[in-house]
């Protein structure tokens, strides 16, 4: 309703604005339409600027803070400068004036293009004092390749137990985009996959999900692998990755990482030694005598023993448990036969 009235009065500023300049001696008697002209241009620039205001909804704080703090530091400069060089410019001379003005153009320019390109990092400094942009939450989770394509993030997600930032960077997509272009087929559903993830986390409001654009230095001649850990490095945050390699430069360079099939694992239940399960032998074990079988969550089972049951559930007593980051296997002894072959 705000807005509403707040463009309500807009029009009729604008309406009120033109009656003004219809009235004033400033646009001459000649030609008799002039008049007119004017306030229906500036009756249409009202719709206009109302009509671009609707269609662009989503607007950003840190981007409109950017563009004012611009504008405000470009005229202060052009002001500043303009005092400066008042000695050295006839006071009363049009080319002053139009100095004046290109100056100003160039000053708001570069000062917006400035903040616009590293409003992530924006510090407003006075000697003494220095205002920062406050990290609300817990630091940045980054995305690499591989946990996009798994998928599991976005279960993850949409459990909301995150609170942390999600971050995906440019080079990420792109890379993203290559594997889904791919003339392998594989590799092409793969990084499809990974695109519908990607829109899929975009659209959720149960995270804060955010592309990263900048490009730092750093990153120039770099691998993605290494361009990740840099920027993970340079936002104090952690990698969320499924790739064994990346989790161990990772850890080289000091930076946090996230291991999905790690957390996957640790969430699997417990088997302890002594245990009995119950399981279906379902293909022949590596060593002789050995058969193998899964529970539900994928966990692989070896059965000594079980080489004879094929298709069949047996009953096992477990004798050990191997954790690796690969996943965990469970090795168990025969005890018997639970239920007939089907």
């Amino acid at each position: 309703m705000a807005l509403v009235v707040l463009r309500f009065v807009f029009v009729l500023v604008a309406a009120g604005l033109g009656v003004q300049l219809i009235r004033s001696p400033a646009l001459g008697p000649e030609p008799f339409y002039l008049p007119w002209l004017v306030f229906g241009g500036l009756m249409l620039l009202a719709v206009g600027v109302i009509s671009a205001d609707v269609i662009a909804r989503r607007k950003h704080l840190d981007t409109v803070s950017a563009v004012y703090w611009g504008l405000l530091v470009g005229l202060f400069l052009t002001y500043v400068l303009r005092l400066a060089l008042s000695p050295i410019l006839p006071e009363k001379s049009p080319l002053t004036s139009w100095a004046e003005l290109v100056l100003g153009m160039v000053l708001c320019y570069t000062c917006i293009s400035l903040l616009l390109q590293t409003k992530d990092d924006f510090r407003f400094i006075i000697p003494y004092v220095e205002f920062v942009k406050e990290v609300k939450g817990l630091k940045p989770y980054v995305l690499d390749t591989s946990v996009i394509i798994d998928g599991r993030i976005a279960d993850v997600v949409d459990t909301r137990i995150l609170d942390n930032q999600l971050i995906m960077p440019r080079f990420v997509i792109a890379e993203l985009q290559a594997v889904a272009d791919s003339s392998d087929r594989l590799r092409r559903s793969r990084g499809r996959r990974g695109l519908d993830i990607l829109n899929r986390l975009s659209n959720t409001t149960d995270v804060d999900f955010k592309i990263y654009d900048r490009d730092l230095p750093e990153f120039a001649g770099q691998p993605v692998d290494l361009k990740l850990v840099l920027l993970a490095k340079y936002l104090q945050g952690k990698i969320v990755t499924n790739d064994y390699n990346l989790n161990k430069v990772a850890r080289l360079h000091g930076v946090g990482v996230i291991n999905l099939n790690d957390l996957a694992n640790a969430l699997k239940p417990v088997v302890l030694p002594g245990e009995n399960l119950e399981v279906r032998i379902v293909k022949l074990g590596e060593e002789a005598g050995q058969g193998v079988g899964y529970l539900d969550d994928g966990t692989m089972i070896v059965v000594e023993g079980g080489r004879e049951y094929i298709n069949k559930s047996v009953k096992i007593a477990v004798t050990s448990v191997l954790q690796t980051s690969a996943g965990r296997m469970i090795f168990g002894r025969y005890e018997h036969q639970s239920v007939a072959k089907v």
